[in-house]
């Protein structure tokens, strides 16, 4: 991806306005699918304020039929200062004031045939006192299976393709290539999943096309995602594949804690930990020099842990 030229069009508080209501709406939709897909589990919600500024809505989900532990975050922090996290890749940020908001949601699930969901869509302004304002979208969504159904995997990036055809015959191919780079874990020499779409400082289409792109990715999620779960939440399973899911769960751990770059910027700008680490499963373990049997299910989830073509 070329860098960003941060030349746009203006952006309005009315603008503005209207992605958070976008947002909260979103925060909305997703936990209402999601609660019906489960059946049983109920979003508790949990509004926070932040003392450097701003707040959000954290919504959570434990010991659902279908979903173990999942939570959809809603927020919109404000500073004078800009984290290290975000500065060190663009120094052109610093000194300059910021607003963030987002969507990011975590979904992981009790039955390990289940793969566990990601996604996130946000928002960034940096301003300054006679300067134009410098704004991005980012966001995607990523799964992680532990027992992969190319079936499941087809559908998954089949729906993410279909939301970027009208925004460009490239987009869907640039953006998955952005996931499968990004979500890579470069000391286990694996991805995190299958990837699915990741897109940041995204201007250059002008604010109103990236805002209705960044829409599509959001409202996307749960068109790529409620299927799956639908298909896989009656499966049997038995301990061998519970305890196969915790080790993978791992993966997911190391990952957000020394690569992820949303984990660093909420840490770093005096996030609220608890809505930060919601992303950490329940239950996670760790073996040491673990190998699967040859030749066996857990076996073949290795030869799926790198970019390819659905």
């Amino acid at each position: 991806m070329s860098k960003t030229s941060y030349s746009l069009d203006p952006i309005s508080p009315v603008q503005i306005d209207q992605v958070k209501t976008y947002l909260l709406s979103l925060q909305q939709s997703i936990c209402s699918d999601l609660e019906r897909i489960d059946g049983a589990g109920q979003f508790k919600l949990d509004e926070w304020q932040r003392e450097e500024g701003g707040g959000g809505r954290s919504r959570v989900l434990t010991g659902g039929h279908v979903i173990e532990q999942g939570g959809v975050n809603f927020s919109h922090v404000f500073g004078n200062k800009m984290p290290a996290s975000a500065t060190a890749a663009r120094p052109e940020l610093a000194g300059r004031q910021f607003q963030a908001m987002g969507v990011s949601l975590v979904i992981h699930p009790n039955n390990p045939y289940i793969p566990t969901s990601h996604a996130n869509v946000r928002f960034f302004v940096a301003e300054k006192a006679g300067a134009d304002p410098i704004w991005w979208f980012g966001g995607g969504f990523d799964l992680t299976p532990f027992y992969p159904f190319e079936q499941d995997v087809v559908h998954w990036h089949q729906v993410a393709k279909d939301l970027c055809g009208p925004f460009g015959e490239t987009v869907y191919s640039e953006y998955k290539a952005w996931c499968d780079r990004y979500f890579y874990l470069p000391h286990r020499n694996e991805t995190r999943g299958v990837g699915g779409l990741f897109f940041d400082d995204l201007n250059q289409w002008g604010f109103e096309k990236s805002f209705a792109f960044m829409r599509a990715v959001g409202n996307g999620y749960t068109q790529a995602y409620a299927p799956i779960m639908q298909r896989r939440k009656d499966t049997p399973y038995g301990e061998r594949e519970r305890q196969f899911q915790l080790y993978r769960r791992g993966r997911y751990v190391e990952f957000n804690l020394v690569y992820d770059r949303g984990t660093l910027f909420g840490l770093q700008s005096g996030g609220r930990t608890e809505s930060i680490l919601m992303s950490m499963p329940p239950l996670a373990r760790w073996q040491y020099a673990y190998q699967p049997e040859p030749e066996s299910a857990e076996a073949q989830l290795q030869s799926w842990l790198k970019p390819a073509q659905w």
